[in-house]
């Protein structure tokens, strides 16, 4: 049985990585319309026939100059809704980054849980399914959805770069707080795969509290090992800081961050300053347009993760 036509839609913020996605699949994006109104509205639909297509949207969530993560999310649900409306039959919203998925829980009395509550306006205007790459919690990002979720994972683009770059140096992979360990083992693993060689793990404590982190203690052996301290994402860099001296303090070597997304809040001015890291590797889901070029030029290197959102797109299609 052959699969349902294939349509790929990437929303004008989006489009420079939609069209890297496109590339990989060898499908052109497809076309439409999005329209501005003086009062702040705006539309968006089809330019093509999507009646019983299987129909992908690219749209990463993060806040930009000119548009806020609220207003993305808003003309993706409404993009989408339009789609299902037009006949579309299976819309999958792929998200490069994820908008408020760090908030996947109850910290204090009454706080809302947000990612429940996007969850839920994605399933109100029909989206079938979601594909996201590296969230906070995957745990609390499936619960959330009813929806089928595919999670991408950015442990290998990160095991191949690392393995190549550091060949036969002693590896250790961190996690600068507890709730990270899962992803930082992950990376490990796929690090030993690639170079044949044993590479340790550790972990550093974090406490946050009133928006101050706190907590240096670290479990695990770096001593004499380069270091690569693997999170989900860098917002102003604080807490990759922190881990950073507290594996510094236990003898580490070389250093080096890796996180899916840069956001770099505020352009991160004292983490990029931060003489400990020698590198600091993120994916292109969030473009570093907060960054002074020659800030991201000495420090930053940007792996693309197209190709990999290219070949899960290609796996949902066999998924019903």
């Amino acid at each position: 049985m052959s699969p349902r036509p294939l349509s790929l839609f990437a929303l004008s913020t989006t489009r420079p990585f939609g069209e890297k996605v496109a590339a990989w699949l060898e499908v052109p994006l497809a076309p439409l319309e999005e329209r501005e109104f003086e009062d702040g509205e705006h539309k968006a639909r089809p330019l093509q026939d999507v009646s019983g297509q299987d129909v992908f949207v690219l749209h990463a969530l993060y806040g930009e100059p000119g548009h806020s993560v609220n207003d993305k999310l808003c003309r993706l649900l409404f993009f989408c809704g339009a789609l299902k409306d037009a006949g579309a039959e299976r819309v999958t919203a792929v998200l490069p980054y994820l908008a408020y998925a760090r908030k996947d829980r109850r910290t204090k009395a009454r706080d809302p849980i947000t990612t429940r509550y996007v969850a839920a306006m994605c399933e109100a205007v029909g989206i079938d399914r979601v594909i996201v790459v590296e969230v906070h919690n995957v745990a609390a990002f499936e619960n959330a959805f009813r929806c089928p979720t595919i999670h991408l994972e950015a442990a290998p683009l990160f095991a191949e770069y690392f393995a190549s770059l550091l060949r036969d140096q002693p590896i250790a992979v961190v996690s600068p707080d507890p709730g990270g360990a899962k992803r930082a083992e992950q990376l490990r693993e796929r690090l030993e795969a690639l170079t044949g060689r044993e590479v340790a793990s550790a972990y550093v404590e974090k406490f946050r509290s009133s928006g101050v982190v706190t907590g240096s203690w670290l479990a695990g052996d770096v001593r004499g090992k380069t270091v690569i301290i693997v999170d989900d994402l860098i917002s102003t860099g604080t807490t990759l800081i922190r881990a950073a001296k507290a594996c510094r303090a236990q003898g580490a070597g070389r250093l080096f961050a890796a996180a899916a997304h840069g956001l770099f809040i505020g352009g991160a001015p004292s983490f990029f300053e931060e003489t400990a890291f020698e590198g600091i590797v993120v994916l292109n889901t969030v473009p570093p347009f907060r960054l002074a070029s020659q800030t991201a030029g000495v420090k930053l290197t940007v792996l693309d993760a197209a190709g990999m959102i290219a070949q899960a797109i290609l796996g949902s299609r066999d998924i019903r």
